[in-house]
């Protein structure tokens, strides 16, 4: 019996000794993402992430550093320390780092040039404001879809005065500024309201000014009622309109929304790539692409506007 006892007892310690070897041999991939779960686009690029790295030879761990609902910069310094902290101790082969805060916050001034591979994604825009690309960090950066919604637009438009509807803040103004400097657009005219009802009143002049109009973000404006916006944009609108984020779908007949999804699996198989022995500076910078379309017909009804099959067949409707 005590012979019996032993065997299994040698047995076991022998399975948990080969599964820790192979749990070792195991190549290293940490997932930073500056948000939180349940946020919407963490969430996606979290899929993407995850989509890619399922059934690989990787171990993944994944940290967050919830700075969208913690904003002060003593949280997002004290954030990015507790996070190279976790590199430091558990030494991945690679990191992946979502959205800007990881790259302002972690990567600059801890790892640039550093022996660590990151890929980044998710930075807005232009990722030279980091310095990036640098010999241990390549990417993709995350860029609105305005050229798609625009030649959507064109052929139910009257002309090609483009106008720009959105909230008073540093963050839409830099967004207006970057599409016409990304796009090589010029836009006939730009509004930036505070209140819901200097918003309404901004969108009812831009209907003679212009002949397309674009939503950035407006939901921030003080009084923003998002049943009366529908019920209001339903009514008065005589333009074609697009957005570039699905929260904006309900107010525009067409819109191009960024993937989250495309970020995390375009990022996950290039540190797969990099694993494979491939470097970093040799991979380079990207933009996403893709898009999850939605169109409100409600509004395009009124407009009189027929969408071709090809664009129904691969959109959303707007309920």
């Amino acid at each position: 019996m005590k012979r019996t006892i032993l065997a299994v007892n040698l047995c076991v310690a022998l399975v948990l000794g080969l599964m820790n070897n192979v749990q070792a041999d195991k190549k290293k991939v940490l997932y930073i993402d500056s948000y939180h779960a349940g946020y919407s686009w963490s969430d996606d690029v979290t899929e993407g992430v995850k989509a890619v790295l399922d059934g690989k030879d990787v171990e993944l761990k994944i940290i967050r550093m919830d700075t969208k609902r913690n904003k002060s910069e003593e949280f997002k310094k004290e954030a990015a320390l507790k996070v190279k902290g976790v590199i430091e101790s558990w030494k991945p082969n690679v990191v992946i780092a979502s959205d800007d805060n990881a790259s302002k916050y972690l990567i600059v001034p801890f790892f640039k040039d550093a022996d660590i591979p990151f890929v980044f994604c998710g930075v807005n825009w232009d990722a030279s404001a980091y310095g990036f690309p640098v010999s241990n960090v390549t990417g993709m950066v995350e860029v609105a879809l305005t050229s798609q919604v625009i030649d959507t637009l064109k052929p139910y438009s009257k002309g090609a005065k483009i106008g720009v509807i959105a909230s008073d803040t540093l963050s839409e103004r830099k967004n207006a500024e970057n599409m016409k400097k990304k796009f090589n657009l010029v836009f006939e005219e730009e509004r930036y309201a505070k209140t819901f009802d200097e918003l309404k009143k901004n969108f009812m002049e831009l209907q003679s000014k212009c002949d397309i109009l674009l939503f950035l973000e407006c939901k921030s404006v003080t009084g923003f009622d998002h049943e009366k916006m529908v019920a209001f944009v339903e009514k008065n609108t005589r333009i074609p309109t697009g957005a570039m984020q699905s929260y904006l779908a309900s107010y525009a007949m067409v819109t191009y929304s960024k993937m989250g999804k495309e970020q995390g699996e375009w990022a996950s198989q290039a540190a797969l790539d990099i694993l494979g022995g491939k470097s970093p500076k040799d991979i380079p910078i990207a933009a996403n692409k893709k898009a999850k379309i939605y169109l409100q017909m409600r509004i395009a009804k009124k407009l009189g506007v027929k969408f071709p099959m090809k664009l129904i067949n691969t959109a959303e409707f707007v309920k």
